[in-house]
């Protein structure tokens, strides 16, 4: 469950402190009900802004991080309090890309969560704002929410906004249409209804960014609700199966395994390899490994071992996957034949295949 800044700022009838208190009565519900639960709370910023009496969101970086730092910590102060009053526990982990894009941190991450979910805690993430920079923040807690459901393999994932779902957009039209209640396919047409930023001081994000969630859920082979938030009791009457919100189903029959969300999300390529279309056909179509005798050329500098992407002519990205040959090596074997590739190399070569389809995830 993901919920933004806006949903717990307070309102006139609610203050932050009850708005938390009345969330968490909404999870410990779902507990109650045998679901293990995760939280992804944004509100540090919007938390540190309260407590110094600010209005408006500062656009400096150190001000940013100097709120993050503060009103963090005034944010799991109110939700202890109230965890512990239900019942249970709940802990912190604030996140960076970078404990998601290393492949050790990102298991240490997610060993970490399911540690907390054996002993019934409540594990709260939210990204670390205090120490986040361009160069290794994440960017918005409903990318977060996706990345850490594609880690735990969740089944469901609810982000809760200030609307009630995905609206119809209908091109040349002022006026937003009915809600979409279940997207069978996020194509371009529904991305392009997203209205982007909704220009609030207090956050950042906006529907761009939740369906930009729900591609990453819904790639990883789950689902992705995006609903009301403003009254937390929406949460049992989703489980309940009541038609609330947009639900945007999965993109695939089978669930991606562990290396392929990593290959797909998390990993950062070190080159690509360029392939003809009948490597191109074989990849889509057919499930099979890349071989030598298709790929036309390779641009960037890797290793093997390392992730590379895989483009066709067009350099439209098709896969990723961990490459068997060194960037030099690639460009003396492209284009042959597998039987000659020990001549080719001089060497004796343990794999035929330059990305075995075990290692490679379309994307």
């Amino acid at each position: 469950v993901k919920v933004g800044t806006q949903l717990l700022r307070g309102n006139k009838k609610a203050g932050a402190a009850e708005r938390i208190a009345e969330l968490v009565k909404a999870l410990y519900g779902l507990r109650q009900r045998g679901l293990e639960v995760i939280l992804v709370s944004s509100g540090a910023v919007g938390f540190g802004m309260s407590a110094l009496g600010m209005q408006q969101r500062p656009r400096k970086i150190a001000c940013l991080q100097a709120l993050a730092a503060l009103g963090q910590s005034h944010l799991m102060s109110c939700y202890g309090s109230v965890c512990e009053a239900y019942g249970f526990h709940c802990a912190q982990l604030l996140l960076t890309a970078a404990d998601l894009h290393e492949r050790k941190r990102n298991g240490h991450v997610t060993q970490c969560i399911n540690a907390l979910l054996e002993q019934n805690v409540l594990p709260i993430i939210n990204e670390n704002d205090s120490v986040c920079v361009d160069e290794i923040k994440v960017g918005d807690n409903d990318t977060l929410a996706a990345y850490v459901a594609s880690m735990l393999r969740a089944d469901l994932t609810i982000i809760l906004t200030t609307v009630d779902g995905m609206l119809l957009c209908e091109r040349d039209k002022a006026e937003l249409g009915p809600r979409l209640s279940v997207v069978h396919e996020l194509n371009d047409e529904i991305m392009c209804m997203a209205q982007g930023t909704d220009g609030n001081p207090y956050s950042v994000g906006g529907m761009i960014t939740k369906l930009r969630a729900a591609q990453i859920v819904n790639h990883s082979g789950e689902a992705l609700l995006i609903a009301n938030g403003k009254d937390f009791d929406i949460l049992p009457r989703i489980m309940a199966g009541e038609d609330l919100g947009s639900l945007f189903l999965p993109a695939r029959k089978n669930r991606l395994h562990a290396r392929q969300r990593f290959l797909a999300f998390f990993s950062e390529p070190s080159g690509s390899l360029i392939i003809d279309a009948g490597a191109e056909k074989a990849i889509l179509k057919n499930n099979r490994s890349l071989l030598p005798g298709g790929v036309l050329g390779s641009i960037g500098v890797f290793q093997r071992g390392d992730t590379v992407r895989i483009v066709n002519s067009e350099r439209k990205e098709l896969a990723r996957g961990i490459v068997n040959f060194d960037f030099d090596e690639v460009a003396k074997i492209c284009g042959q034949q597998s039987g000659e590739l020990s001549r080719l190399l001089e060497r004796e070569v343990e794999h035929q295949e330059i990305v075995h389809r075990d290692y490679l995830v379309l994307t």
